[in-house]
């Protein structure tokens, strides 16, 4: 196992590696966020866009080494991530039942949109697929992690550093 953490933690030393990366990370970003943006219009959605991100990071951990990817985006904010995404999915569902409808029955959100029955359908499922998309992303990331670092946070690898 040590020497999956030892590969993690360093950098890729190939140029080609690193090259390609840099140049897909931001493309594959992008795309996730248009699977997101659409996924009320044609097939995608949250859980798909929010894969597609969290592969993007992924790619950085495993080009640039995980203490580099931490610096980017910290288990702290993985831990935030997730869950705004979910008040989120559940800040509209309960919104939903405040409004006086079924937990995300969209079309009540006219109420406070004025935009129209399908205009406030459309954003409540885009504001949904929004939550979802964020959720599925840190999930994915913390998953990794977790696989990556046997379990240990940060705090607790520096601890049993300072021990050994």
């Amino acid at each position: 196992m040590s020497g999956v953490n030892d590969m993690m933690t360093k950098q890729s030393d190939d140029v080609i590696v690193k090259t390609v990366s840099r140049l897909l990370i931001p493309f594959m970003q992008i795309y996730a966020l248009y699977v997101i943006a659409h996924g009320h219009y044609s097939p995608g959605g949250g859980f798909q866009g929010g894969v597609i991100l969290g592969a993007s990071i992924i790619l950085l951990v495993i080009t640039y080494g995980l203490d580099n990817a931490l610096r980017k985006m910290s288990e702290k904010m993985h831990i935030i991530m997730c869950s705004t995404g979910a008040i989120i999915y559940a800040g509209i569902g309960v919104l939903c039942l405040i409004l006086g409808g079924n937990f995300l029955d969209y079309a009540e959100l006219d109420q406070i949109l004025h935009v129209g029955i399908a205009q406030a359908r459309s954003l409540g499922i885009l504001g949904v697929e929004v939550g979802v998309g964020m959720t599925v992303m840190a999930a994915m990331i913390s998953i990794f992690l977790d696989i990556v670092t046997g379990g240990l946070h940060s705090k607790e690898k520096n601890i049993q550093g300072k021990r050994a």
